[in-house]
């Protein structure tokens, strides 16, 4: 059998010419790292002097990686995507917040969109991010284990009380709730609090999910230790595993503060640690519910080829397989096609407060090596096979 997700009919099934040319012309641009990182700080300039630059990102970048400003205007994607098998998942994308009413607009916006996926089937899962509803420095100095001011402690109480929030109305509505992973040096905290609320909200099914980073070298003795705790005490374990997304500041971090890294040595080490992270959960799915957060073909097919060595049927609700909106359609769609149950996560949100995200999108594409490559030969395929 050849490749499944070569298939570019399939997986471009939902872009017409347009915007099939205007991904070729984004693709070849993040082929120039320098370029990205000019235009990247151009634009937030543009938009700090309020110079009418709105349209062009909206019409670009945005609309490649972006649902819309608002969750009205990502309604005809989330649609679309539906009607070829692939659920989303909405995700307010502003970040950088600081402020007290900045992290309640967060939660508020978050409550409103659990309520909304429990009426849509094309929406099983949100997701949060614990650094867009809680400041980063209180983070790090819980898992720091410093000690806090009274005033750091209430912070933290109500940080908390987001947290407990946030799971019980997911829990209430019966939609699975994804914590996104951060820097390591802020992540303990995040993870007890988060096993917590498994632990409260996760007796009869997985509602509540923690991010495993698998570029750090920890963290399958950490879902071990997950495993074992959910045993003994009697929960189900929601995790999402990804490859990573803060590999470069982590590694400058540790050699400037003289400690040792705590991501993996290279490449091949970070693919081992994501395959045995995930041969482990495929292992124990009677405890642990799995999303496949990938855009690498290579390990697609594992998991697949461990779902069939198992008999674990293709739409079996334990294992998603997860990619972000504007990469990799030809994992998606092909995906879903085979049957398998599959999420773009579709962010939204006002283009000044989603620039951070979309510059790392992009920046993301121009380091991992051969992302843009492979989705470059894919539309041109794709281009070639409509006569374009």
């Amino acid at each position: 059998m050849g490749n499944p997700f070569n298939n570019t009919e399939i997986a471009f099934s939902l872009k017409s010419n347009r915007e099939l040319r205007k991904a070729h012309f984004l693709f070849k641009m993040m082929g120039y790292p320098s370029l990205i990182n000019f235009g990247s700080a151009v634009m937030m300039k543009s938009l700090q002097w309020r110079l009418p630059v709105k349209g062009l990102i909206k019409h670009t970048v945005f609309e490649h990686f972006c649902g819309g400003t608002t969750e009205e205007e990502c309604k005809s994607v989330v649609d679309s995507m539906y009607l070829k098998g692939v659920s989303s998942i909405l995700d307010y994308s502003v970040e950088g917040k600081e402020d007290e009413a900045d992290f309640n607009v967060v939660v508020d916006k978050k409550l409103k969109l659990i309520k909304h996926a429990a009426h849509s089937d094309a929406l099983s899962f949100e997701v949060v991010k614990p650094t867009g509803i809680g400041r980063f420095y209180i983070w790090q100095k819980v898992t720091e284990k410093k000690e806090l001011t009274a005033a750091e402690q209430a912070e933290w109480q109500r940080i908390k009380d987001r947290v407990l929030l946030l799971s019980q109305t997911a829990y209430d509505n019966d939609i699975a709730l994804l914590f996104d992973g951060e820097e390591s040096w802020m992540q303990d905290a995040a993870d007890e609090l988060i096993r917590d609320m498994m632990l409260q909200f996760n007796k009869e099914k997985a509602i509540i999910y923690n991010t495993l980073q698998c570029y750090r070298h920890d963290r399958l003795d950490y879902i071990k230790e997950l495993y074992n705790d959910a045993i003994e005490n009697n929960f189900i374990v929601g995790v999402k595993i990804v490859r990573g997304a803060y590999m470069e500041k982590e590694r400058a971090r540790a050699e400037e503060m003289n400690y040792e890294s705590p991501i993996c040595a290279n490449k091949m080490a970070t693919d081992e640690m994501f395959n045995s992270a995930m041969y482990f959960i495929l292992d124990h799915l009677d405890v642990i519910k799995l999303c496949i957060g990938t855009h690498n073909e290579s390990s697609t097919l594992h998991a697949m080829e461990i779902l069939t060595k198992k008999g674990i049927a293709a739409n079996n609700k334990d294992v998603w397989f997860g990619q972000l909106y504007g990469m990799s359609d030809n994992l998606t769609f092909n995906l879903a096609q085979m049957n398998y149950n599959t999420f773009k996560i579709l962010p939204f949100g006002p283009i000044r407060d989603v620039m951070p995200y979309l510059i790392r999108r992009a920046q993301e594409n121009t380091s991992v090596a051969g992302q843009t490559g492979r989705e470059l030969i894919l539309i041109r395929q794709e281009m070639k096979r409509r006569g374009l």
